[in-house]
């Protein structure tokens, strides 16, 4: 693994998440991947050769043990963590949209024009959808592994031994036994514990991005009692730019020195 280039995402992901966000990567960088990556391997790693079954017909341990994990629970967790974790490149890939849309507009028009975004991390427009779709997706992806991991084991539990029935080539009722089942329980239940925080977090988060949409909505449909200094330069700069763009290109028929405000000056929709 190359820290460097996961610690690297990690910080890009941080920068651009909430207070939840934040508190939702530390859970997950602390009590899922380190706990993953020092503990996992040595809990499971014996789950294929000390699975022991009172037979000695060839293949049949094999086959119970098949039988009992279609998957193994590490490359359960592994592609868990995978999957929960790409929904924030989402973001990431997003906010590099909008830089790069901004470097070429300031190549385009100067760097007098205004800009696009104010700050291109700032969860407005599209971006915020994308920063919604990925919790949303997150989610999702939350419960549909914890439905999986209690599906495929009936339950979060681990028994001490299990029972393959009529299972070729095992004759009859063959008894299994699964080594360290206490350990291997008590590690499943903690991983559990730790997916459903990142849970509440991400419900949490959902939330909160809602109702600060709602009150910022409000507070645009009020009625307008003046502006602020920098929004009308910001305005203004706007204006007067694409007003000597349009001169420039002779779609008006004024001075080019002119500082007459533009009538109709394009407006800037950022994505």
């Amino acid at each position: 693994m190359d820290w460097k280039t996961f610690q690297a995402l990690l910080s890009g992901v941080n920068k651009y998440s909430t207070a939840f966000g934040r508190i939702w990567l530390s859970v997950v960088f602390v009590f899922r991947v380190l706990v993953y990556v020092v503990a996992a391997e040595r809990v499971w790693g014996d789950e294929q050769k000390d699975f022991d079954c009172n037979t000695k017909q060839p293949g049949c341990t094999n086959v119970c043990y098949d039988h009992f994990f279609p998957i193994s629970n590490i490359r359960l967790w592994a592609l868990q963590l995978i999957f929960v974790t790409c929904p924030s490149l989402l973001v990431i890939l997003h906010v590099a949209y909008r830089e790069e849309r901004e470097r070429k507009h300031r190549l385009k028009h100067g760097d007098q024009c205004a800009k696009l975004y104010d700050n291109a991390g700032k969860k407005h427009g599209g971006l915020w959808w994308t920063y919604l779709f990925s919790l949303i997706f997150k989610l999702i992806i939350e419960f549909l592994f914890l439905y999986l991991l209690h599906t495929l084991w009936y339950g979060f539990g681990m028994p001490r031994l299990v029972q393959c029935t009529n299972v070729a080539p095992c004759p009859n009722t063959v008894d299994c036994y699964i080594a360290r089942p206490t350990e291997k329980k008590v590690f499943t239940y903690f991983m559990v514990g730790a997916s459903a925080v990142c849970i509440v977090l991400t419900i949490c988060e959902i939330c909160y991005l809602i109702f600060h949409r709602i009150l910022r909505g409000m507070s645009k449909n009020r009625p307008p009692g003046g502006h602020s200094p920098a929004s009308s330069t910001s305005q203004a700069s706007t204006c007067h730019c694409h007003h000597k763009l349009l001169v420039e290109a002779g779609e008006l028929g004024l001075d080019p020195g002119s500082d007459k405000p533009c009538a109709s000056a394009p407006s800037l929709t950022p994505s």
